[in-house]
């Protein structure tokens, strides 16, 4: 089962994203990764974030995969120490349920610090996930979305056309 979908999603390629459904979110928080800094101050938020929610992580499996996980639990992805997939600098995130959302968000953007804040949904469609249905806290660092390969309601990214049933 992918992280971000539900076990029991159906393939909806001919669907529009206009309205598609959100399954979940990402928190990212986005630093300079040639300011050491900055590099200390985002590794400490990450690991307060895990230790102030720690009882809503998947306690097996701290750490996010894309083809396993309790999509009802947060997950942690590893981080990204230089620019990848459509960031243009080192970032991490944190998967996030619907129904963690609000409590999580408040907490990120209550202790930043200097760092920049993105939240975005999970829908399948991800360049509207990423750029119409986003959010940023701080500055907004341009999201290159050349790089997305779903962008039809419930698409699993790294597999297109496929969603498990």
């Amino acid at each position: 089962m992918n992280k971000t979908f539900p076990e029991e999603l159906k393939n909806e390629e001919n669907e529009p994203c206009d309205n598609a459904k959100i399954y979940s979110y990402h928190i990212h928080v986005l630093f300079w990764q040639n300011n050491e800094e900055r590099v200390i101050s985002a590794e400490t938020l990450r690991k307060n974030f895990i230790e102030n929610f720690k009882e809503k992580f998947n306690q097996e499996k701290i750490n996010c995969t894309i083809s396993a996980g309790d999509p009802a639990r947060m997950c942690s992805f590893e981080v990204d120490k230089d620019p990848a997939g459509p960031f243009t600098t080192a970032q991490f995130s944190f998967f996030i349920p619907p129904k963690d959302l609000q409590e999580t968000s408040i907490w990120m953007l209550q202790n930043k610090g200097d760092h920049d804040v993105f939240i975005h949904p999970n829908s399948g469609c991800e360049t509207n996930d990423h750029t119409k249905w986003n959010t940023f806290s701080g500055a907004k660092w341009p999201i290159d979305d050349t790089v997305f390969t779903c962008n039809h309601p419930g698409c699993k990214p790294g597999n297109p056309r496929v969603i498990e049933s």
